[in-house]
């Protein structure tokens, strides 16, 4: 039943399985976002590797990991947590599997830091996902999760991979622990802020293309 307005209920008629459908239609409507975000993500990885190939060390770490944080951000902060932590878990699994990424030992651990970055970003940044207009309080939110996010992931990178895997876990040549383990130090640091700066610049675009700014029907 509704209301008029007035204090007068209506009643109102709900066709059997329209609320099944509704439900159905949003699970594919997720599911196809979180595909296409997928996708997107590994062929930017894979043409990113290719891209900075020829840049030295960490440059050319720089160049690619920007671009998956960015997509990362953009994951949660367009489709939700789930989406976001899809695609934070996929991100280093994809590119293993296709013989571009990390070595498997450490791919655990890109992915927790994957999902702490997202988890900051719905926590602290996108709270405010819905608002028609971009505010400034919208904007306060993102510059603090930036930072905190980033901070985080390099936290949680740091510990597991560099002290917990190259440390404890894997036993590789001195050259090749730290040429691993200058690469999720500091520069993770940087790729995840550079990620959230670029995500926030196109946030407004991907909310019109996405239509979040309809109200809700």
């Amino acid at each position: 039943m509704m209301t008029n307005g007035s204090g007068t209920y209506i009643p109102v008629y709900v066709r059997p399985g329209m609320e099944l459908s509704m439900t159905k239609h949003q699970k594919v409507l997720w599911i196809t976002r979180t595909a296409i975000l997928i996708a997107l993500l590994v062929v930017l990885q894979a043409a990113s590797i290719s891209f900075s190939a020829a840049l030295p060390p960490p440059f050319n770490s720089i160049v690619t990991g920007s671009i998956v944080n960015a997509m990362l951000v953009i994951s949660v902060m367009t489709c939700g947590f789930a989406t976001g932590a899809t695609v934070a878990v996929v991100s280093p699994v994809f590119p293993t599997l296709l013989g571009f990424g990390p070595v498997w030992p450490l791919v655990p651990f890109i992915a927790a830091g994957n999902i702490t970055l997202v988890a900051l970003w719905y926590i602290i940044g996108n709270k405010n996902i819905g608002n028609k207009k971009e505010t400034q309080n919208n904007y306060v939110s993102y510059i603090i999760a930036l930072p905190a996010a980033a901070v985080a992931k390099f936290a949680v990178l740091y510990i597991g991979v560099v002290r917990v895997a190259i440390g404890l876990l894997l036993d590789l040549p001195e050259k090749q622990a730290n040429m691993i383990g200058g690469m999720f130090s500091i520069p993770q640091l940087i790729t995840a802020s550079i990620g959230g700066a670029f995500a926030i610049a196109v946030f407004p675009a991907l909310k019109r293309a996405l239509s979040l700014d309809r109200p809700a029907e």
